[in-house]
């Protein structure tokens, strides 16, 4: 399946945001924990999300979370601790995924985790037991993912958690998230030091909970307003204090040109026509925004220098590689440096004449380069489905503000 889309001259548009994942799955996993009766409210209607209620509610001995990572994590800790033996599998690409660090971690506490396939890879077969033991380390480089989950389960074990973290800490922000809605819910889970966080063998309590609109989606609306010359939209849902790391990408679009007016019901973006000449951004403790802010920069002219995205390797897909890949259909030549650097000098070769970008399996890639059509109208997205993963009406929000949709398959 290939989209062809083409942009309105000016958009105007009110858009009802879908519910943050990041938040949901964690909340998710915590209200099982709590052994709640109650479902938290405005749960995201994405595939990530619905692998996890699936897994919490149907007693199956398979699990199949498919190409959620978010879900493969969590759930690999929660089982751990939850009665019962279940195996835990997903997609090809989830098999290729690494999951020996966190594996490693569950172990050390006492965790009975096996390798039914390739060592070091799901499926893992997982026999839930009492865990006592109370203390890890873990170095603080690694995904954000592994540490939330090992958090999480911290009020279930006998002698609750001590986590150490070493050397350099990425994504502390998506940390604090999982303390936060650990605190909402009646845990005791606090950084002790700036890099050790103690969790008290405190079982949660049930609490009825909603959950807020996704600042990595609104992301997107941002783009497209610094992309389009002239837009009016209003995104809704979305708090000024909100528990999400990624409400820092208002802060960087706004040197963009793209400010911020916080409302009643959400948000709404003006254009003030200003840009830098270059930016520079440490993208450690915002990761998932990096593809949008790669692909505006470079389409509004901007040269750049990313750092902090060590992480985007283990991403979806090798996440520098597919930015390199795309951009040059579009004309653009990007370099990396370490592996966790990306940059652009202003250099450009010729741009396919209908270029059509790969996705990878990974919706941001989607979402991401979809505004580029306001720059380059011949370009098409490849695989448009993957953006179910985290917004399944992202397609169907364009069409409202405007974009047309066409289906070439």
């Amino acid at each position: 399946m290939r989209y062809r889309l083409s942009a309105p001259s000016a958009i105007k548009a009110t858009i009802q945001l879908p519910a943050s994942k990041s938040i949901s799955n964690r909340a998710l996993i915590i209200n099982a924990l709590a052994e709640s009766n109650c479902t938290p409210n405005n749960l995201s209607d994405c595939d990530d999300t619905r692998v996890m209620i699936k897994a919490l509610t149907q007693d199956e001995e398979t699990i199949d979370i498919m190409a959620a990572g978010t879900a493969m994590r969590f759930l690999t800790a929660y089982l751990s601790v939850t009665p019962g033996e279940r195996i835990i599998t997903g997609t090809t690409r989830m098999q290729q995924r690494p999951i020996q660090i966190l594996v490693n971690a569950l172990r050390e506490l006492g965790a009975e985790i096996s390798y039914t396939n390739n060592e070091g890879f799901p499926p893992l077969h997982i026999k839930g037991v009492e865990l006592k033991g109370n203390e890890i380390t873990l170095k603080g480089n690694v995904s954000s993912q592994y540490i939330s989950a090992l958090l999480m389960i911290g009020p279930a074990l006998k002698n609750g958690l001590t986590l150490h973290l070493s050397g350099e800490i990425i994504s502390r922000p998506y940390i604090n998230l999982t303390l936060q809605l650990m605190q909402d819910f009646g845990a005791k889970a606090a950084w002790t030091s700036s890099d050790s966080i103690s969790v008290a063998p405190q079982p949660y309590t049930s609490i009825p909970f909603t959950v807020e609109s996704d600042w990595s989606a609104a992301s997107y609306w941002y783009q497209i307003a610094a992309l389009s010359p002239k837009t009016e939209i209003e995104l809704l849902g979305l708090f000024r204090n909100s528990y999400q790391g990624d409400s820092r990408g208002a802060e960087v679009f706004s040197r963009l040109g793209i400010t911020t007016e916080f409302t009643t019901k959400g948000v709404k973006l003006k254009k003030t026509g200003k840009a830098p000449e270059r930016l520079e951004e440490d993208f450690i403790d915002i990761p998932d925004l990096a593809q949008t802010f790669v692909v505006t920069c470079a389409l509004m002219n901007i040269p750049f220098r990313f750092t902090g995205l060590q992480s985007l390797k283990i991403k979806e897909t090798d996440r520098i590689a597919a930015l390199k890949n795309e951009l040059k259909k579009l004309g653009y030549v990007i370099k990396e440096e370490n592996d966790s650097i990306l940059m652009w000098n202003g250099e450009r070769c010729e741009p396919e004449e209908t270029p059509v970008i790969a996705t990878y399996e990974d919706h941001r890639m989607a979402m991401a380069f979809a505004p580029a059509i306001i720059c380059h109208p011949t370009m098409q997205i490849a695989d448009p489905q993957v953006v179910t993963k985290s917004y399944p009406g992202y397609w169907k929000d364009l069409k409202q503000a405007g974009f047309q949709i066409i289906n070439e398959d």
